[in-house]
């Protein structure tokens, strides 16, 4: 039997790179999306499309048992094309209701239907003033910091709901986004990442790595990836 995958987020910016490699490596690629008109390119893609939202609990819980998938992947966010300044401040706000009250009810779904992988996003641009590069250890931003509003806090939310799952749970911190999709052809600050390089990372960790966050960046110096490079077999430099 082939691996069977729950991509929540297949629609969104991530899920649509991550997808068809997830496809191309022979797995079964069950993928949620909120909106109807995005299941037609899903399943050209190679998934099976779901219509679900993530606070929809119950929806959840049934459809996961039903697929007993043996891997839970979280690739949700709700933000704008290109991070339009404009309306930032709503989606950090959504943002956080994702990661926090979203990631409980996945990890709930997930738990009863007995998974034991669970990989999501995190952020690994949010550390605290200190020593640069950050190595995962390295304390994240306070709480409600004026530039990032709840998003620590939530970040935080999702990390231990995650790294206390039953099983093994893989938290990838990465980088600001830049490549197809993402509104930006080239690195937009320190420690960003090609998409097609993020996604890879999750690819490898379905079958890589331990309980734990892992940097997913450039080498740059802002953060260090030798723990991702190690443990997942991972190069920022991967491209398609």
């Amino acid at each position: 039997m082939p691996t069977t995958i729950f991509l929540a987020g297949a629609s969104g910016a991530i899920g649509r790179r991550l997808a068809p490699m997830l496809v191309e490596r022979g797995w079964l690629v069950f993928g949620t999306t909120r909106k109807a008109d995005r299941m037609k390119a899903m399943q050209d893609a190679g998934v099976e499309p779901l219509l679900v939202d993530v606070f929809d609990r119950d929806l959840l819980v049934k459809i996961m048992r039903d697929l007993s998938p043996d891997v839970v992947m979280h690739q949700l966010t709700d933000l704008p094309y290109a991070l339009e300044s404009s309306q930032m401040a709503a989606a950090l706000v959504r943002n956080a209701r994702i990661r926090e009250e979203g990631t409980r009810n996945l990890v709930a779904a997930a738990t009863a239907a007995g998974c034991k992988r669970i990989i999501a996003q995190s952020l690994g641009f949010i550390y605290d003033e200190g020593t640069k590069p950050h190595p995962e250890s390295d304390p994240l931003l306070p709480d409600a910091h004026p530039a990032y509003g709840p998003t620590a806090a939530a970040v935080r939310s999702l990390e231990g709901q995650v790294l206390a799952a039953v099983g093994t749970g893989i938290v990838l911190r990465y980088g600001l986004f830049y490549g197809p999709g993402t509104g930006f052809d080239q690195s937009i600050a320190p420690g960003s990442v090609h998409i097609d390089a993020a996604a890879r990372a999750a690819v490898l960790a379905v079958t890589a790595g331990r309980t734990g966050t892992y940097n997913i960046a450039e080498d740059d110096g802002q953060v260090t990836i030798a723990k991702a490079v190690r443990d997942l077999g991972w190069d920022p430099g991967w491209r398609p």
